[in-house]
């Protein structure tokens, strides 16, 4: 665990400091916002940053999540000023620990940034195929190429294979080449110098760099642009690259893990990605199965979805009932593991009784349901389907208003499954009764 410690903490740093090397920490000091992000440019292997809540951690966190720079921030100050920790988590932090530092809390928030929240969980025979020739070819050198369709977490196969790795104890750097725009992901994989262009106000260690050692997946190659191919294939072929605006290629030691969605065959006829790169990619090529052709995974992934979201939401756990998991299986999840995530944190949320029940379950796509049983009716599966000639202001009014209804009125259900905050979704409610349109009563 490398820990970046930003700020005085009080006069604690002594403190804090020994907890984390005791508990198998390497820590790094930094006095203040800018001098930290200098750090974490530099590619050093940061997981987790304790900032002191004096500091500006609105401005820190804002310029973490402009230059993609992807680390656990953490606030710290004295525990008899709530109003500073309130701000800090509200700016982004994941934790507030208070000063002076409490050996048990430190631990605890290590123990969770070290742990990988990208537990594979399965039950069927496919996935158990699929990691077994995943663990076999993991400790070789060689790149390797997940394909499949999206959401079924290829990322997280990617993580297996790291961690099954020689290079398990290295870091494992991603990017999403769908993301980022085109003019900027040549920089965010190789760098630049300070002044190579205008707003290079310091240097900037790529993601190559960044992942020597390691390992580097690149999140759905088939949309990167034909011009950076060529340079990534360079960088694969002769393990360097050149910062923008640099004078010497640097030595790279980076082992490629790919993802696609697409048919990568295909986008080389269409001339859309490079024939040799794909070559260099394909050493070892490992299909992800869609959810619905695993189907022994969908029960055993939504309890470990409801233990979860119970635990992140403080709600009592609740089992499933049998009709609720029958629902599950009867279902060919074209959003694969994601939508099955977004399904099952819904019924966590709006579920009232002793179990989780099957009117809990949403649907989005009421065309994918098979062997449809009595109780799972139209009705009960909220639709809104586009009409042509419908204002994007309308439909965002039926949507609102549909999903208030599907909620029993609970404002701040539906603004969880709306994903807006409950002001927004209030101020929306009061418009729509000023323009005459019937609301559900608040729960």
């Amino acid at each position: 665990m490398e820990l970046l410690i930003v700020g005085t903490l009080d006069g604690q740093i002594g403190a804090a400091s020994k907890i984390a090397i005791a508990q198998g920490g390497h820590v790094s000091l930094a006095d203040n916002e800018d001098s930290a992000l200098e750090i974490l440019r530099s590619g050093k292997s940061i997981e987790l940053v304790m900032i002191d809540v004096k500091l500006d951690v609105y401005r820190f966190i804002k310029s973490l999540e402009s230059e993609r720079i992807n680390v656990l921030v953490v606030a710290c100050g004295v525990a008899n000023d709530p109003n500073l920790a309130v701000k800090a988590i509200k700016a982004g932090a994941k934790e507030y620990i208070p000063l002076p530092p409490d050996p048990e809390l430190i631990g605890a928030v290590l123990a969770a940034a070290t742990r990988e929240n990208h537990a594979l969980i399965y039950g069927d025979k496919k996935t158990e195929a699929v990691l077994k020739m995943a663990k076999q070819i993991a400790p070789s050198e060689a790149s390797v190429l997940l394909t499949g369709a999206s959401g079924t977490g290829k990322e997280i196969f990617s993580r297996f294979i790291h961690d099954n790795s020689k290079r398990a104890n290295k870091k494992f750097v991603a990017v999403n080449c769908a993301a980022i725009p085109e003019t900027l992901l040549e920089s965010e994989l190789f760098g630049y110098e300070k002044g190579a262009f205008t707003g290079a106000v310091s240097r900037r260690i790529g993601k190559f760099e960044e992942a020597s050692d390691g390992t580097l997946l690149l999140d759905e190659i088939s949309e990167m642009d034909i011009g950076i191919q060529a340079k990534l294939l360079r960088a694969i072929q002769e393990k360097e690259i050149d910062r923008i605006g640099g004078k010497a290629p640097i030595k790279v030691n980076t082992r490629i893990i790919a993802t696609s969605n697409r048919d990568l065959n295909e986008a080389v006829k269409n001339g859309t990605f490079r024939q040799d790169l794909y070559y260099r990619l394909n050493v070892v090529n490992i299909q992800i199965p869609s959810l619905k052709d695993r189907p022994g995974d969908i029960v055993v992934l939504a309890k470990h979805f409801v233990k979860k979201y119970s635990e992140l939401n403080e709600f009592p756990m609740k089992p499933m009932s049998a009709k609720a998991e029958e629902k599950l299986l009867n279902y060919l999840w074209p959003g694969n593991v994601r939508e099955l995530e977004n399904t099952i944190h819904r019924a966590v949320l709006l579920s009232t009784g002793d179990q989780i029940e099957e009117d809990a379950i949403i649907l989005d796509d009421v065309d994918s349901i098979i062997n449809k049983t009595e109780s799972t009716s139209p009705e009960q599966i909220p639709q809104i389907k586009p009409v042509f000639g419908t204002t994007v202001a309308a439909m965002e009014r039926n949507l609102i208003i549909d999903t208030l209804k599907h909620t029993l009125g609970n404002r701040t259900v539906a603004a969880q499954i709306l994903g807006i905050s409950i002001r927004t979704l209030r101020n929306k409610l009061k418009q729509y009764e000023s323009e005459g349109f019937d609301i559900a009563a608040e729960n």
